[in-house]
């Protein structure tokens, strides 16, 4: 497993960068849209719908994005700081700080499909959308944004494998751990100091560590929200696409919570220098 899990990422990060730095506005949207549309397949999957709503959802998935990423790319054309859409980013952190923690100590459930196609939504279109702004304003940044999650869960992992005693979710996800929570958060923030030190920009800078620190609290109820939803699906991994890895929202859970409320938060209190 662990073999095929490098063979994986070996093969799949470069193809990432590579779209990243190189591939034109048009070509980035595509790629987007196909997560998306592979993401909704994905949490189809989990919300249990049957094939006639797995099939409208992913259609009605399709056409949204796509709607969406047209108008994004309109507005960023003089403006990558572009606000039009500011309201799909905030609806996604409303979800993510109001709606969600109540569900984690599975104080409610849902069943009804069109509420879960709504949740579907809030889940994939503000990420899509996001990863498409931030690469508008800078790849450097998105990637930096990024790897704040990469860097989390892996500072998660080994914290809470060396010292995990107090369990974080014992009925949702067993392996995660208060250390390796506060291991996370360490980290992060050696990380946010030395990203400090290579800005100019003295709002960047000021707004850099509590952002990324708040990122990691909401990287890690995305990590729980998507888990306790396979547990209520009965299946380990969302999907198969990536092998070792599962499926794209197993990769992207973090991110679905976190990279909507960075480019909300640089959208209201950061003003880049002219």
């Amino acid at each position: 497993m662990l073999k095929t899990r490098v063979l994986t990422a070996v093969i799949i990060l470069p193809l990432f960068l590579s779209a990243l730095f190189l591939l034109q506005d048009i070509f980035w949207a595509i790629v987007l849209l196909a997560l998306s549309i592979i993401g909704s397949r994905e949490w189809s999957r989990l919300a249990g719908f049957s094939v006639r709503n797995t099939i409208i959802f992913m259609l009605l998935t399709t056409l949204a994005g796509g709607e969406l990423l047209f108008q994004m790319s309109e507005s960023i054309k003089t403006n990558a700081y572009s606000a039009d859409l500011i309201w799909v980013y905030a609806l996604s952190v409303v979800f993510w700080i109001i709606g969600v923690p109540p569900y984690l100590k599975q104080v409610y459930t849902i069943k009804n499909p069109l509420i879960l196609m709504l949740i579907g939504w809030i889940l994939l279109l503000p990420t899509c959308l996001a990863l498409y702004q931030l690469r508008a304003i800078s790849p450097l940044l998105l990637l930096g944004l990024m790897a704040t999650i990469w860097i989390s869960d892996t500072a998660a992992y080994f914290t809470g494998k060396t010292f995990g005693k107090h369990k974080l979710a014992n009925q949702i996800s067993p392996n995660k751990t208060w250390e390796g929570v506060a291991g996370a958060l360490v980290a992060v923030l050696v990380y946010g100091l030395i990203w400090d030190l290579w800005l100019t920009e003295e709002s960047l800078a000021t707004l850099l560590i509590p952002l990324l620190l708040l990122m990691t609290i909401l990287g890690i109820i995305g990590d729980l929200y998507e888990s306790l939803m396979k547990r209520h699906a009965g299946v380990k991994d969302s999907g198969n696409i990536l092998p070792g890895h599962g499926g794209i929202l197993d990769r992207i859970d973090a991110l679905i919570s976190s990279l909507p409320f960075a480019i909300l938060a640089l959208l209201i209190f950061y003003s880049p220098v002219s």
